[in-house]
């Protein structure tokens, strides 16, 4: 017998992407040779210094908690990297180190917003900003992006749903698409908000992980802004679940006691070892220099295959491509082009439910072998003709 029922709150969405990778992993342990650019996620291991900084601390038996806010040193080092990154001065006071940037997300959304809230996302973005304000009851205003302007939320975009708008989530560079929100247009954003109490919360996780231009953090623009980040992305410590937030004292203040009662802390070893990673730049930069040459290999690759509209690809390491010449359904292109070439990539409905269904997300974090012949492959693929095209 099933007692009671679930929760609305809990009927979020499923990560189709994650559903992808499960496939391929089935088709792998079948002994088909599968390449992965369905999640993002680089295939670098965490440097040496942060690897041997943790070992120590699991044999001086450094495992137990740490203080909610996160260690002292790591939040003086995060602090000092804003400093050293960017030129920006950061009170470490203005610190909270989180469990990854999801639990960063959890925290400044409870912090921030009451149920009934409106707060705006960009079309496409990633999925999980959605089922976090809708879990908690936010009510979620979407803004459908423009090729033009690099799927970003610009003022331009935003002005027509702004009324009684409580918060507005900004990433640059943004996932699926790897664009970045000029600096000019960043200004102009952040003057609207604060010109209308509108808080923006800036996910920089993909900072460091640019080609063109670096992107400037919102911090040296306005302090009232929030910013969330992560160990995860051009750190290269995905499976180390380490974040951070940077944000006005009342709201760090509210973090740490939400956090107090939902994680007490983040993972202590992993803070230990990330106190070293700021020692790291010139390694964690190679890292980026092979990311740009994988997009680079993929954008000449899409082109010579027949498709040629990506949405600008600045920084992170996704291309977000229109396939809509092919298909009207993302997800069964996924299907065919992993059942047919072996190569996963992810459908866009994760990213976007209105017109996710013309686009893919190919993540080029792996090696360049594997973007290679994944190009390789799709040179000689036509996909069968889906959704009446």
């Amino acid at each position: 017998m099933v007692l009671g029922k679930l929760s609305a709150r809990s009927q979020v969405p499923q990560f189709h992407a994650m559903g992808v990778l499960a496939e391929a992993n089935r088709l792998a342990a079948l002994g088909q040779d599968v390449l992965h650019l369905e999640v993002g996620e680089p295939d670098a291991r965490a440097p040496a210094k942060v690897r041997d900084a943790a070992t120590a601390a699991i044999e001086a038996g450094r495992t137990g908690y740490t203080e909610a806010l996160g260690l002292p040193e790591l939040r003086r080092a995060i602090a000092s990297h804003y400093r050293d990154f960017y030129g920006v001065e950061v009170e470490t006071g203005r610190v909270i180190v989180t469990t990854g940037a999801s639990g960063a997300f959890i925290l400044v959304f409870l912090a921030l917003f009451n149920p009934g809230d409106r707060v705006a996302l960009a079309s496409p973005g990633y999925p999980a900003y959605r089922s976090i304000l809708t879990a908690l009851g936010i009510d979620v205003v979407s803004i459908p992006g423009l090729h033009e302007s690099a799927y970003q939320p610009v003022v331009d975009l935003l002005r027509p749903v702004a009324d009684d708008l409580q918060g507005v989530v900004l990433a640059s560079p943004a996932n699926p698409t790897g664009s970045v929100m000029p600096e000019t247009e960043l200004r102009r954003l952040v003057t609207f908000c604060r010109e209308r109490n509108i808080r923006l919360v800036a996910d920089e996780i993909y900072h460091g992980i640019t080609y063109e231009r670096a992107c400037p953090t919102v911090l040296g623009i306005d302090d009232q802004s929030v910013v969330v980040n992560s160990f995860s992305k051009y750190f290269a410590m995905t499976g180390w679940r380490l974040g951070w937030v940077v944000g006005p004292a009342e709201l760090i203040a509210a973090a740490e006691r939400l956090a107090m009662n939902f994680f007490l802390c983040a993972p202590t070893v992993a803070q230990v070892g990330a106190c070293e990673v700021f020692n790291c730049y010139a390694e964690l930069d190679s890292h980026v220099e092979r990311y740009r040459a994988n997009r680079d290999s993929l954008l000449d690759g899409l082109s010579r295959s027949g498709f040629d509209r990506v949405a600008a690809a600045d920084g992170a390491f996704y291309l977000y491509v229109d396939v809509s010449d092919f298909t009207d359904d993302s997800f069964e292109f996924a299907r065919q082009l992993l059942q047919d070439q072996g190569i996963a990539v992810a459908p866009g409905v994760d990213f976007d439910r209105d017109r996710g269904h013309r686009f893919v997300r190919l993540s080029y974090s792996g090696a360049p072998e594997t973007i290679q012949s994944a190009m390789d492959r799709l040179s000689s693929w036509t996909p069968r003709q889906t959704g009446g095209r």
